[in-house]
């Protein structure tokens, strides 16, 4: 099993991160805390919390629902998105099984492999670090059961426009269920971030996997949620642990899905400063991915990974490392405050001089 590597320095509360000693640009977080109406459905929850969650997630279910316009049969609620890919693993795949995905991409990938007993077949990124489907398609066979697609990716920030996922999704024989993990999706530019939930009408082996912990802010509670077959819904709750959202998670969860005017405001902030962090870097002269994400994804070119990284540090801003993310020779820097972002440019300028 590899051990996963959280950006969250070790030892540090949450509220020494938020007392502004800690630059914590590792975890591609959001910056800006709740919606205060989502935080007063917290309290408000946290009242009862003797009692069990609903084991149904009745409510987010049925808000999820109505907001992307389809039942709430087709969808999947998990502590995290993280857990609804695991549990996808567990259901549909086992030892003679093949798992295919790009590489790098997101550090959970090689964890489902590693419990299923199934192959995995890893496919390297095109140039300009996206995803090549072509070489994707082309791996396909029939012993495929689970195609990964992170869009836009993590770690390098590229997305594929829906247009392309579409093409894609035309080449896919029915065996395979292809999972379309769309975390920072909001982010991106190319397309209305509905466009791929368009194609599950054509694609009954399509799944789209979402989460509240980027645009939304709330990591902190994990709660994220897949649009798909009534099959595959029934398949991941059949192997997921019973009450695996908390209460406070389906409440934030049901209250958030209601303020898509706050989505927007946070989602124009980060791009906002994705534009102002990337010219920044390019006067270092530093070369990044073609971000459509909340995060940058750097080439470091001549300067050492760990010693850029360790200079950060020392300075209390935390950034990733590359290396166990799948690309040596370079970080991954999530964007913060307008503040953070200068004090992470500036300290940065300062290390590499």
């Amino acid at each position: 099993m590899p051990g996963y590597q959280a950006g969250v320095p070790t030892g540090q509360a949450p509220e020494a991160i938020a007392a502004g000693g800690i630059a914590q640009l590792a975890s591609n977080e959001s910056p800006l805390p709740p919606h205060p109406a989502v935080v007063e459905a917290i309290a408000r929850t946290a009242a009862a919390a003797n009692r069990y969650p609903d084991p149904d997630a009745t409510l987010l279910r049925r808000r999820l629902a109505e907001r992307y316009e389809t039942d709430p049969g087709r969808v999947a609620v998990g502590n995290g998105s993280c857990e609804i890919l695991l549990a996808a693993a567990e259901a549909l795949c086992e030892p003679g099984a093949e798992i295919l995905y790009a590489w790098p991409a997101f550090s959970m990938y090689p964890y489902l492999p590693a419990l299923t007993g199934a192959r995995e077949i890893r496919v390297p990124l095109a140039p300009g670090d996206v995803h090549d489907l072509d070489a994707m398609a082309a791996e396909v066979t029939a012993a495929t059961q689970l195609l990964l697609v992170c869009n836009p990716n993590n770690p390098t920030a590229t997305h594929i426009p829906a247009a392309e996922i579409a093409a894609f999704c035309e080449r896919l024989p029915a065996h395979v269920t292809a999972i379309l993990d769309e975390a920072y999706v909001e982010f991106q530019t190319d397309d209305d971030p509905d466009a791929t939930l368009d194609l599950l009408a054509d694609f009954p082996n399509l799944v789209v996997l979402r989460t509240f912990s980027k645009c939304y802010g709330l990591a902190g509670l994990r709660v994220g949620y897949a649009i798909g077959s009534p099959g595959f819904r029934a398949a991941v709750d059949a192997v997921r642990q019973p009450f695996s959202v908390n209460a406070l998670a389906q409440a934030a969860g049901a209250e958030a899905i209601l303020h898509s005017d706050d989505v927007l405001r946070r989602v124009e902030l980060t791009v906002a400063e994705r534009l102002r962090v990337e010219e920044g870097l390019a006067e270092l002269g530093l070369l990044t991915s073609d971000s459509q994400a909340n995060f940058s994804w750097i080439d470091l070119g001549d300067a050492e990974e760990a010693a850029i990284v360790a200079g950060l540090a020392e300075r209390q801003i935390a950034v990733r490392p590359g290396t166990p993310l799948g690309g040596p020779g370079h970080i991954r820097v999530s964007y913060g405050t307008a503040a953070e972002n200068d004090r992470f440019l500036r300290v940065l300028s300062e290390i590499l001089d």
